[in-house]
C-alpha cells in the first residue's frame, strides 16, 4: 500500500472514510514528508487551512514502519490526534501500528502524594476536601491515572498540585509506589509503541531534563513530526531557561513539613525555619507591589525593597538547606526536599548574581498571589540544534503559519533551521469567493484615545448585517473590556466575553446560540475551529504587534540592534504577520464557509511595512466600502 492508494482520488480513504475528500495539496505534502522520513533530513512544511495536514503526516507515519514521535501545540490537539484521528485512520487502513499518548507528569495521579495528602488533610478548604474524596475514590478505579478522566474535578482545582508530582518533588525510583506509578506505566507504553503523541511542553521538558543528566523521558525515535510548529520557539525558550516562583518556595515548605512529620519529628527548629522561609516568600511577593506586571531585572535592582527581600529569601533558603543537610539520610522524602532546596537556592543565587558573561534574560512577572523570577535564553537556536544533533532522526516541522509571504527565514532563524528544506501548499479553499476582507476608511491611528470607540462604531452595522455570528479579536485585555462595555447597549445579540467563563464553555455557548458575538484576546486567535454559519465575521482591532514593554522581547530586539540589524523588520513585523495569519485563519474552516474579515488598523495600508502583512494573508476579495460588506451578507 502506498500513499496514492490511501490518499488518492479513488484511494482507500475516499472510499471508506465519511467526510473525506481527495486534496492534491494533501497528497503532495504526504509525499514530501514520506521522502524525508525515508532519507533523513529536515523539512519545514506550511500547509494552508483545509489542506488536511494531520492526515498528510499521519498516513506516512503509519506506512513508514518507523518509530515516530508526533508533538502538538496543546494537550487538546494531542487528545484529538490520539482519540479521534489516529483510531479512524488505523481502522480504515487496518493498520497494526501501536500508538501511545504521553503527557507531562502533572497530568498523572501520583500515588505517593495522594497518600501523603490523605494522611495530612489539616487546613484544607471544604472544596479541597470534597475534591480529595473524589480523587481518592477515582484512584481505585483508574487504569491510566490520567487526571483528564476525572471530569467532576475542575482543571484548575487547588487539589491537583497536591496529588500530582513535578520534576522537583518526584522521588523517582526511591518512591515506595514506583512499581504502581501511572507515569512510569505511561512511559513504558510509549517505549513499546510505534507512534507516540506528545506535546511541545513535554518535548522541550525532555530536552531540558536530559541537559541536567536525569535521563530520557521520551523514547528514541526515527522521526519527529512537530505540528503547530510556530509555537515551538516560545515553548523552547521557557524550558531552556529557569524559573523560581514564590509558589515553588511555599510548596517546598509544605512538602518538607509533611515529610518531617512522617520521617523525623524530633527537630522543632526545622519547623520554625520552614515558617520563616514561607513568610519570606510571601514578603517577597509583597515587595514587588500589588500591580500585575512583567519587568526586566533592571527594575528589580532599582527597587531597594525588592532587592532586600530577595536577599532575605535567599539567606533563609540557605539556612533551611543547612538544617536539611544535618538530617540527610533520615528519609527519602526529606532527602528529596533537600535536593529541591539546593536547586532553588542555586537558581535564586544565579538570578541575583549571574556568572560573568551570562547573556540570559532575567525578568519577573507578578500574579495576584505569586511572583515568578525567570531566566530565559537570549537565543534558543544553538540550544535547540544541540538537542536535534543528539537525535539522528528525520525532523518535520509543520503548521498553517510558518512563512511570511514566501519566506521561512523568521522561523528558521528562531530554531537555527537554515539547512532544512522548505515547502508551501496553498489552501484548497476558494478564498476570493468564500471570503471578503474589509479595511475601513477614516479610522484614527491606533494610539488615538478615541480608537476603541471607532472600532465599535465600525462593528455595529456589520454585526447587524451578519446577525451576530462574530469573533471580535483584540490585541489587549484593556481594549477587549472597553469594547465589551461600549457594545453592551448597542447590539441585541448574546455577548460572550473572554474571562467570564472557561474557554471551552464560551466556544460551546457560541455555537449553541448561533448568533452570538465572542470577544477574545490571544487564546482565541489560534487553535479555535468553528465551522459553518455560526461564525461568519472575524473582526480584528489592531495589527498584533507584541508589547514593546515585554522584557524578553526588548532584550532580543536590543541584541538584533547591537548586531547591526533592524529589529522591527527582522523580528516584530514577521512575528505580527504570523499572528495575523492565525487570527484571520479562524474565519474560513471548511469548503462551505463564507464570511467577512475586518481589519480596523489603518497602518495596514498607510505604512510601508503593511505590504508584509498583505503578502502573508489568504487571497480574500478585498474592499474598503462598507456597502459591499453589507451586500455580501445580504
Amino acid at each position: 500500500m502506498d500513499l496514492v492508494d490511501v490518499l488518492g482520488r479513488d484511494g482507500l480513504l475516499a472510499r471508506t472514510l465519511e467526510g473525506f475528500s481527495h486534496r492534491r495539496q494533501q497528497l503532495e505534502m504526504a509525499e514530501a514528508i514520506a521522502a524525508v522520513m525515508a532519507q533523513g533530513g529536515r523539512l519545514i512544511a506550511e500547509a494552508g487551512t483545509g489542506t488536511g495536514k494531520t492526515f498528510a503526516y499521519l498516513v506516512p507515519a503509519l506506512l513508514s514502519g518507523q518509530k515516530v514521535i508526533i508533538s502538538t501545540g496543546t494537550r487538546n490537539l494531542q487528545d484529538q490526534l490520539f482519540l479521534r484521528d489516529l483510531p479512524r485512520l488505523r481502522e480504515a487502513m487496518a493498520s497494526p501500528v501501536r500508538a501511545a499518548l504521553l503527557k507531562g507528569r502533572a497530568n498523572y495521579l501520583c500515588i505517593h502524594r495522594l497518600e501523603s495528602t490523605l494522611q495530612d488533610s489539616r487546613g484544607h478548604s471544604r472544596d479541597n476536601l470534597r475534591w480529595l474524596i473524589k480523587v481518592r475514590d477515582w484512584s481505585g478505579l483508574t487504569q491510566r491515572g490520567d487526571i483528564s478522566e476525572l471530569g467532576d474535578v475542575p482543571e484548575d482545582a487547588a487539589i491537583w498540585p497536591l496529588v500530582t508530582s513535578t520534576g522537583d518533588n518526584c522521588l523517582g525510583q526511591a518512591c515506595d509506589a514506583w512499581s504502581k506509578c501511572h507515569l512510569v506505566e505511561a512511559r513504558r507504553r510509549a517505549q513499546e509503541a510505534d507512534i507516540v503523541v506528545v506535546n511541545h511542553h513535554l518535548l522541550c521538558a525532555d530536552f531540558a531534563i536530559k541537559d541536567d543528566g536525569f535521563g530520557e523521558l521520551l523514547p528514541g525515535a526515527d522521526a519527529f513530526i512537530i505540528d503547530e510548529a510556530h509555537q515551538l520557539p516560545e515553548v523552547a525558550s521557557n524550558f531552556f531557561g529557569n524559573t523560581v516562583s514564590t509558589r515553588q518556595l511555599l510548596q517546598l515548605t509544605r512538602d518538607t513539613q509533611t515529610e518531617y512529620h512522617r520521617e523525623a519529628g524530633d527537630m522543632p527548629k526545622l519547623l520554625d525555619q520552614l515558617d520563616i522561609v514561607a513568610r519570606s516568600a510571601r514578603e517577597l511577593r509583597l515587595a514587588f507591589g500589588e500591580a500585575l506586571r512583567r519587568g526586566s531585572w533592571a527594575e528589580v535592582e532599582a527597587e531597594s525593597a525588592a532587592s532586600e527581600a530577595l536577599d532575605v529569601c535567599l539567606d533563609q533558603l540557605r539556612q533551611l538547606r543547612v538544617l536539611l543537610e544535618s538530617i540527610q539520610g533520615r528519609g527519602k522524602g526529606l532527602d528529596s526536599c533537600l535536593a529541591r532546596c539546593q536547586t532553588l537556592e542555586g537558581q535564586l543565587h544565579l538570578l541575583i548574581s549571574p556568572e560573568e558573561g551570562d547573556q540570559d534574560i532575567r525578568w519577573f512577572e507578578t500574579h495576584l498571589q505569586s511572583l515568578r523570577l525567570n531566566r530565559t535564553p537570549l537565543d534558543v537556536a544553538e540550544l535547540f540544534q544541540l538537542q536535534m544533533q543528539r537525535h539522528h532522526a528525520a525532523w518535520i516541522f509543520t503548521s498553517a503559519t510558518l512563512a511570511v509571504g514566501d519566506s521561512f527565514e523568521h522561523f528558521q532563524r528562531q530554531l537555527g533551521l537554515f539547512d532544512a528544506g522548505t515547502q508551501q501548499w496553498d489552501s484548497p479553499f476558494d478564498y476570493p469567493t468564500q471570503g471578503l476582507w474589509f479595511v475601513p476608511r477614516d479610522m484614527p491611528p491606533p494610539q488615538d484615545p478615541g480608537y476603541p470607540a471607532a472600532v465599535v462604531d465600525q462593528a455595529v452595522p456589520i454585526l447587524q448585517a451578519s446577525s451576530g455570528r462574530a469573533f471580535l479579536l483584540f490585541t489587549s485585555h484593556r481594549a477587549l473590556r472597553q469594547a465589551a462595555d461600549l457594545l453592551e447597549d448597542r447590539v441585541t445579540f448574546p455577548l460572550l466575553v473572554q474571562g467570564s467563563a472557561p474557554k471551552a464553555e464560551l466556544l460551546e455557548s457560541f455555537v449553541d446560540h448561533g448568533n452570538a458575538i465572542l470577544l477574545g484576546t490571544a487564546s482565541f486567535w489560534e487553535g479555535v475551529d468553528v465551522r459553518g454559519a455560526a461564525l461568519s465575521l472575524v473582526m480584528i482591532d489592531k495589527l498584533p504587534f507584541a508589547s514593546p514593554g515585554d522584557p524578553v522581547l526588548q532584550a532580543r530586539l536590543d541584541a538584533i540592534r547591537r548586531h547591526g540589524g533592524n529589529p522591527f523588520m527582522q523580528h516584530q513585523v514577521p512575528l505580527a504577520a504570523i499572528a495575523l495569519k492565525q487570527g484571520a485563519g479562524r474565519l474560513i474552516r471548511d469548503t462551505g464557509d463564507r464570511g467577512v474579515l475586518v481589519m480596523c488598523d489603518p497602518r495596514l495600508l498607510k505604512k510601508g511595512y503593511g505590504q508584509v502583512f498583505l503578502d502573508a494573508m489568504p487571497a480574500f476579495a478585498r474592499t474598503r466600502e462598507l456597502d459591499q460588506v453589507l451586500a455580501f451578507f445580504d
